[in-house]
């Protein structure tokens, strides 16, 4: 049977060092890395990782429980979980998808949870096993998110910038942080040039948003840019308008966030800040694992928002 010994022998390292880049690849260098995976592939040794498990009382299983519907038709969760796995298969773990229903079967050593609604956050707490969330939350658990407020005062201001003298806020219907952080980044721009503000909130579908704008296209004067706190709430949007006779956007603006899917294909595509899911889902992992291994309150890690151009503002 091929042992530690033979593996750093054929690598020409330490011992130490193959036990390193088994148990903390994220301490060792690439090239290393590299050089001790190939001896490890060439003499096919595979850790005994399940003995380690047991032996410190560990299952390296880590589970995704998205608390919402999942629209099959979007890759959001296939890149967070792709991010997730990325992460979690470097050290050696793996990846279990629960919903509601099967969040108690079987064990695991951490949670990685994305969904929470407020009605959630009772039971999460109470939870025994490390969590960390994706997605903004003001309830004092760590979570990783891009900020929501940054996001839509960016939007607002390149709108303003673009000319359009009007703007209305297109929210999400939803008493969560992360939408009342999306409303408040509008408001600030809007403040702070003094507009009158306008805010209409639904359900995240686009036909909601669509409706709207068709019983009240004699009441949206041109020149006004629609904030819309989805890519799914833009997309109705911007056929309401377009079936309304509207011009995009030369008379209407319309941006949206989260930048994943539905923005590309929208015709005219959609201006909207691009969300780094793949990357949100690694720091989700990495924070569990370093939250597993240290049992330290890693807090709140925001990435900064970045905005796609499409073609729903005026160059």
């Amino acid at each position: 049977m091929t042992t530690l010994l033979d593996v750093a022998k054929k690598a020409n390292v330490s011992k130490m060092t193959v036990s390193r880049v088994i148990n903390h690849p994220d301490k060792v260098t690439d090239e290393l890395k590299q050089v001790v995976y190939e001896a490890m592939r060439e003499l096919d040794y595979h850790p005994n990782v399940i003995a380690k498990a047991l032996a410190n009382n560990s299952t390296r299983i880590v589970k995704l429980c998205i608390l919402e519907d999942i629209d099959t038709t979007e890759p959001y969760y296939m890149n967070l979980m792709i991010g997730i796995a990325k992460i979690l298969d470097l050290h050696q773990y793996s990846l279990q998808l629960v919903t509601r229903r099967n969040f108690d079967i079987g064990n695991c050593d951490g949670y990685i949870i994305t969904g929470m609604r407020i009605n959630d956050v009772e039971w999460i707490k109470k939870l025994k096993k490390p969590v960390i969330l994706f997605g903004e939350n003001r309830y004092g658990l760590d979570y990783v998110d891009t900020n929501n407020k940054a996001g839509t005062y960016l939007l607002s201001q390149l709108a303003l910038k673009k000319g359009y003298e009007k703007l209305i806020y297109i929210g999400i219907d939803s008493k969560e942080s992360f939408e009342y952080s999306r409303e408040a980044g509008y408001l600030q721009q809007v403040q702070e040039k003094q507009m009158i503000p306008e805010l209409h909130r639904f359900g995240n579908h686009s036909h909601m948003s669509e409706e709207f704008v068709e019983n009240n296209w004699d009441n949206i004067p041109k020149n006004t840019a629609f904030i819309c706190a989805s890519d799914r709430l833009a997309i109705g949007i911007e056929r309401g308008i377009i079936r309304c006779g509207g011009k995009i956007p030369e008379d209407f603006g319309v941006t949206g966030f989260d930048g994943v899917f539905l923005n590309q294909i929208a015709s005219p595509k959609i201006t909207t800040i691009k969300q780094s899911i793949i990357e949100m889902g690694s720091a989700c992992g990495e924070n569990l694992l370093d939250k597993i291994q240290n049992a330290a309150p890693q807090g709140s890690l925001v990435f900064e928002p970045k905005i796609s151009l499409g073609g729903t503002l005026r160059n």
